[in-house]
């Protein structure tokens, strides 16, 4: 498993787990389907930001194998 903080690790259709923003204080993890990258630099150090499959947005934590 790998931390979601490179833009360039990520890519639609990929199994991950995201932090939403009403999460951001447990930290609580939300599994899903990359539908769209929503962050444009390269990195970020809370995690890129996603919209799964599902329509929900939130900051990748783990991008699963």
């Amino acid at each position: 498993m790998t931390e979601g903080t490179r833009r360039a690790d990520i890519q639609a259709g990929l199994n991950v787990s995201i932090v939403l923003k009403k999460d951001q204080r447990t930290g609580k993890l939300t599994g899903g389907i990359v539908r769209d990258i929503l962050t444009r630099s390269p990195t970020h150090p809370h995690g890129i930001k996603v919209r799964l499959e599902n329509g929900q947005i939130g900051r990748v934590k783990m991008i699963h194998p």
